[in-house]
């Protein structure tokens, strides 16, 4: 050490030792006490961040096991009290079909025996299988919908809106799908039909005109927000409707129904089935539509 001091002192005296370099050049980081003490903090704040996300991982899967065995065991019990299939003494294969074929024309007021079944006995079934396409649609969106400030890609797609023929049999068949979807719908309680047969019509129809004319014409022409409406409206009508119904159906509380079943064969019949059909035909042919517009361009708007 000594010797390369004096080594520096005689260069410096000579002339030959410059301290611009030094001068110029960042001074060196010091490490002090109170810096390696809040590199140790922080150490072993992670660490304890790390051992609690391990703990919380490992109670999450014991948890979740526990879980899923008592629902197996739950529902397995519950399949084993259940009666066999087919068999005659089941309330199922008598008491409910003799039911529902003998009575449900004068209950519900419709001739469509399945439509008088599933949105007047079983309503609230519909309603959840109703819930279901939207919840279907708000999953996809959230999963494959781009952000609205980040532009379409362009893809190279086959388009038919410049083919002459194309174009002129599907604006002449685009009315008549809709026209025969709306007729499904209103009388899904006088003939086959209903709320889902009406409304996987109707969608196609909307579908084949976004295919012929363009997603882009189509998105221009069934905007989001329209979809949004429609949907959230139909499926609040829907449950309004049939909380009202099944409350004033209760014989218990006195309360009657304002809404008569009508007479059978009527178009202007069956209660609540009319506008609960065109409810349900509405947010499956909203869905439908979705599903297409969002898979196709990745986004509806």
């Amino acid at each position: 050490m000594k010797n390369k001091f004096s080594s520096l002192l005689k260069e410096w005296y000579e002339g030959n030792l410059s301290f611009d370099d030094r001068m110029n050049s960042e001074p060196e980081k010091v490490t002090t006490i109170k810096e390696e003490s809040e590199k140790k903090e922080i150490r072993i704040v992670k660490d304890v961040e790390n051992a609690e996300q391990k703990l919380t991982s490992k109670g999450y899967k014991f948890f979740s096991v526990i879980f899923c065995v008592i629902l197996a065991v739950v529902l397995i019990g519950t399949v084993n009290f259940m009666p066999l299939f087919a068999d005659n003494n089941t309330p199922t294969t008598n008491e409910v079909y003799e039911h529902y074929v003998g009575e449900g024309r004068d209950q519900t007021g419709a001739v469509n025996t399945v439509a008088g079944m599933i949105l007047d006995y079983r309503a609230f079934d519909t309603l959840g299988e109703s819930f279901v396409l939207f919840t279907a649609t708000c999953a996809v969106l959230l999963l494959l919908e781009q952000s609205k400030n980040k532009p379409i890609k362009k893809r190279e797609t086959f388009t038919f809106s410049n083919d002459p023929i194309v174009c002129t049999v599907v604006k002449i068949l685009t009315p008549i799908i809709i026209v025969f979807g709306i007729y499904v719908l209103f009388n899904g309680h006088l003939s086959p039909g209903g709320g889902f047969s009406g409304g996987s019509v109707l969608g196609a129809g909307f579908i084949l005109f976004a295919m012929a004319y363009g997603e882009d014409n189509a998105a221009k022409i069934i905007k989001p927000s329209i979809i949004r409406v429609i949907t959230i409206c139909s499926l609040s009508f829907y449950c309004l409707a049939k909380s009202y119904s099944f409350f004033t159906g209760n014989e218990f509380n006195g309360i009657h129904s304002i809404i008569t079943p009508g007479t059978p064969g009527n178009i202007v019949s069956g209660g609540l089935i009319l506008p609960l059909n065109i409810a349900v035909g509405f947010v499956v042919c909203c869905t439908m539509y979705s599903f297409y517009m969002i898979f196709k361009r990745g986004r509806l708007d």
